[in-house]
């Protein structure tokens, strides 16, 4: 007897395949089979003339879903059946959760086998895990395939409705998407807040005092009974004082003069407290924590914690990495106790197992915390893991084993020091047992926050020792604005809110990046105008659609449809149809929305206004004396949160009184310009005229501002490129010039381009011909940067015969294609990539003046009553597709 065993990836495939018996045939399916259609391109010939079919989603019919089979799964399809016909049983082992279930119920469609099928699931692959499921195979669950089929449902007719309106009133390729819509206002909201935000100062004193030789630091408190203003004190909105009679406001000039005052003073210790604290365990790891945890320590984005984490599953290292639940088995507890006694002894491990209950609303309490794999932990340094992985696997594995760990135990330590009629507090922490601390400290958003495990000492005293102040200083602050979401923070809030779910959160951070929605600064997301404009717009007409607690209860109800609790058709219906549907709202919301109304966003404290624009945003100010309005594009990196008045006026004055005029050029005799433009502040020789369209520009380098740029500065600049001379084998010229990323020497610049970069002393305004040769000749592989490996060629773009290749990046392999770079799609190896696979990649990726939007053709969807049978669709329609970003 034969067994076809079926899961989604190669390097699963692999894992698995070490624990089955020998005659067991697994065979990947290389993630979805099956999907909606993502552009008119995709439907099939029998249905363009239906408008529901590029929507995919046959309202009309009860919400019936068209699904294609992708081109690039046509041939995975065709040999999974191929393997079916010689097997005598089907064991479906996709993902246990919703959308792993969904990839079993689309197999079954498509294959439709004649055999006995069973569907197998388990957390984690190892041996022991997987003969247990071998025993325990169970159905299909209907319930969690309708549940997941009503979430693709739900997120492509809230995408496919409300993107194309976003196109028409604010501008091209935008999108929107229930759960994305809601985490770019999170973001808006944050930014608006640090907008409306107000500094408040305040001063206050810090001693530095010596009892008997040690010396510590104190903190003024209050002054004549009156308690001291802290930052919290204040109103954000005002910069002021909330309650000024109720605390002492210190400005620079009273702290000093209170400063020199207490010089005088003998300082006297007056109360010791000493308060003992019992810090626990964190929770095991559930995928957002593992995200929040991985960016703060590790610094990665979600996106790249879940591909190392998922590479760590399918190797057998970790158990299932998609869990919103924070339960471990007896079998994971039992491991984690002995890795506890055994690394650091019996007084380190908790009296009792410590078992956690998950407060996520929707946890699924069957599945397992993210833990290390298998009966026995294996230690970070005995698994052979490198680099990422070995930071990741660390991290979890020192995250479970705390979690059997006992209690930590501290003591907090105050002392209240008088001096005159002022009141100063030291503070001190002392760590009577580390407890977990040993293992595991958990990290905080605050960079400037001390680690749990770090001890502050204070010296013995008594009360009424008296003290010697050794110095004292005044010290001045500043309220600061809200903080930035950062990727941790993000998902942190979502989760908190109930909003997505864990294998959706990697996904909502990628796109509002790519869609332009928000920017990385450091380790913050900035929104762009853009997000500000949708936001507003969304806010106003679709108030429900970015209401954190409307989204949370569609979530919530999701959740009721896998149970059962809910019937998935009448909810769509009362969400999409009827006179307060989406649907109806759309209709009726496109013909009161003005574009220009939607375009333009208010910004407190600009004298003009900033309008999204085809082409970027820019700035419209009303001159007031009856003319047009001045336009003026601002920089390409500009945002709500870092546009100036300053600039602004720049920006105007530049088109009222023409650009800044730095002086003459001494050789040419044509005047030099300092302007701003999309991509930031250059200097221009020579104006701009029918005859001379494109005068000679150079931007300002890296960390100059424009109120540092010379006459002698922009002369510099503008000598690039710099002809250094005629190589003497080739006969061609070599240049010395400033690219985007950095100074560089090219040969032949007209023909075939031989660059080198330069590094270290070499600068581009004075390297010589004799250094430039010297370059020349060092192989471009031994130079600064290290040549990238390639793992494959998949052949060449159809477009213009470039290679398509896939690279070694530092955070794994990679497709590329000239300058633009594609990740590989979950579950895809180097070795099974295809041409046909990377090629929709790519063009995903390409820049937007050179590709399409995926969804812009799609028309807004009309209700129809001409049903048609979409079977047969389902077997013979083709597309590209990935995982779906409409959330």
């Amino acid at each position: 007897m034969s067994t076809l065993v079926i899961v989604e990836s190669p390097t699963k495939a692999h894992t698995i395949r070490k624990f089955l018996p020998p005659d067991y045939r697994v065979e990947a399916s290389m993630g979805h089979v099956r999907d909606l259609p993502r552009s008119a391109a995709d439907v099939p010939p029998e249905l363009k003339g239906e408008e529901w079919a590029t929507l995919g989603v046959n309202v009309a019919a009860g919400f019936e879903p068209l699904y294609i089979v992708p081109k690039d799964k046509q041939k995975v399809v065709k040999d999974l059946k191929t393997a079916l016909k010689t097997a005598d049983e089907l064991l479906l082992a996709t993902d246990e959760d919703r959308e792993g279930e969904s990839i079993s119920w689309h197999l079954l469609q498509l294959l439709e086998p004649k055999v006995p099928v069973r569907r197998m699931v388990f957390h984690e692959i190892t041996e022991e895990a997987i003969r247990e499921a071998l025993r325990n195979c169970r159905d299909v669950n209907q319930q969690l395939v309708r549940a997941q089929e009503t979430r693709r449902i739900l997120d492509r007719l809230v995408g496919y409705t409300l993107s194309p309106l976003l196109w028409r009133k604010i501008a091209p390729h935008l999108s929107a998407g229930r759960v994305q819509s809601v985490a770019v206002r999170l973001l808006v909201q944050r930014e608006r807040e640090r907008l409306a935000f107000r500094k408040g100062q305040f001063w206050d004193l810090k001693a530095t005092l010596d009892q008997r030789g040690t010396l510590f630091p104190a903190r003024l408190v209050s002054v004549g009974g009156q308690r001291l203003a802290t930052g919290n004190d204040f109103d954000p909105a005002t910069g002021q004082v909330r309650n000024p009679d109720a605390v002492l406001l210190l400005d620079e000039a009273a702290a000093n003069a209170l400063r020199d005052r207490l010089l005088t003073e003998t300082w006297t210790v007056t109360e010791q407290e000493e308060r003992q604290q019992t810090r626990k365990p964190a929770p095991p790891f559930t995928t957002s924590t593992l995200q929040q945890e991985a960016n703060r320590k590790l610094h990665l984005s979600a996106q790249e914690t879940m591909r190392i984490a998922q590479k760590l599953y399918e190797e057998g290292y970790i158990t299932y990495m998609r869990t919103d639940s924070v339960h471990l088995s007896e079998q994971a507890i039992a491991a984690a106790r002995s890795c506890v006694e055994a690394m650091y002894g019996k007084a380190f491990l908790s009296p009792q197992p410590r078992q956690y209950t998950t407060k996520t609303k929707g946890a699924q309490e069957a599945h397992e915390a993210i833990r290390p794999a298998g009966s026995q932990f294996r230690t970070p340094q005995e698994t052979g893991l490198k680099d990422r992985e070995l930071e990741l696997y660390e991290l979890i594995w020192k995250r479970t084993v705390a979690s059997q760990m006992a209690d930590a135990r501290v003591t907090l330590l105050t002392v209240s020091i008088t001096a005159g009629d002022a009141l100063f507090r030291a503070h001190g922490k002392r760590i009577d047992f580390p407890g977990f601390f040993r293992a595991y400290v958990e990290g905080s958003d605050d960079p400037d926050a001390a680690l749990e495990s770090q001890e502050v000492m204070l010296p013995l005293m008594q009360v009424g020792d008296i003290l010697r102040c050794q110095a004292l200083e005044s010290v001045g602050h500043e309220t600061q604005p809200p903080p930035r979401y950062t990727e941790a923070s993000l998902v942190k809030a979502l989760e908190q809110a109930g909003i997505g779910r864990p294998s959706t959160y990697a996904t909502i951070i990628s796109t509002i990046q790519d869609r332009e929605y928000a920017i990385r600064r450091g380790n913050a997301l900035e929104p762009t105008f853009t997000a500000f404009a949708v936001t507003a717009l969304l806010e106003k007409y679709f108030p429900d659609l970015v209401d954190i607690n409307f989204t949370a209860r569609m979530e919530q109800t999701l959740d009721e449809i896998s149970t059962g609790e809910v019937q998935w058709q009448p909810y769509l219906e009362s969400f999409y149809l009827g006179e307060n549907g989406l649907e109806q709202q759309v209709k009726e919301r496109e013909r009161t929305i003005e574009s220009t109304e939607a375009r333009a966003i208010a910004l407190p404290e600009l004298n003009a206004e900033v309008v999204v624009g085809r082409f970027g945003p820019f700035v419209v100010y009303q001159n007031g004396n009856g003319s047009e309005p001045i336009k003026a594009s601002l920089p390409q990196d500009a945002t709500p949160g870092s546009l100036t008045r300053e600039q602004v006026e720049q920006l105007i004055r530049q088109k009222l009184e023409g650009p800044d005029k730095l002086g003459v050029h001494p050789e040419t005799g044509e005047p030099i310009f300092l302007l701003t433009g999309r991509f930031g502040p250059y200097v221009q020789l020579g104006e701009a005229t029918a005859a001379n369209p494109k005068p000679k520009r150079a931007s300002l380098p890296k960390g100059v501002s424009p109120d540092e740029v010379t006459l002698d500065l922009a002369i510099t600049l503008l000598s690039l490129p710099r002809i250094l001379g005629v190589h003497p084998e080739t006969g061609k010229l070599i240049q010395a010039n400033q690219g985007r990323f950095g100074p560089y020497i090219v040969h032949d610049p007209e023909g075939e381009k031989d660059y080198r970069s330069l590094r270290g002393e070499d600068d581009v305004y004075t390297i010589t011909l004799e250094r430039a040769l010297e370059l020349l000749a060092t192989p471009k592989a031994s130079r600064g940067r290290a040549k990238k490996q390639v793992l494959a060629v998949l052949g060449t773009h159809p477009e213009d015969g470039e290679p398509v290749q896939i690279l070694d990046g530092p955070y794994g392999p990679y497709v590329n294609h000239g300058k633009v770079n594609a990740s590989l799609p979950e579950g895809v190896s180097p070795e099974t990539m295809t041409l046909e696979q990377a090629l929709p990649l790519l063009a995903e990726k390409a820049p937007k003046k050179t590709r399409r939007s995926a969804t812009a053709t799609a028309p807004k969807p009309k209700s129809t009553t001409k049903k048609i049978s979409t079977k047969t669709a389902t077997k013979t329609a083709k597309t590209s597709r990935r995982k779906s970003t409409e959330t």
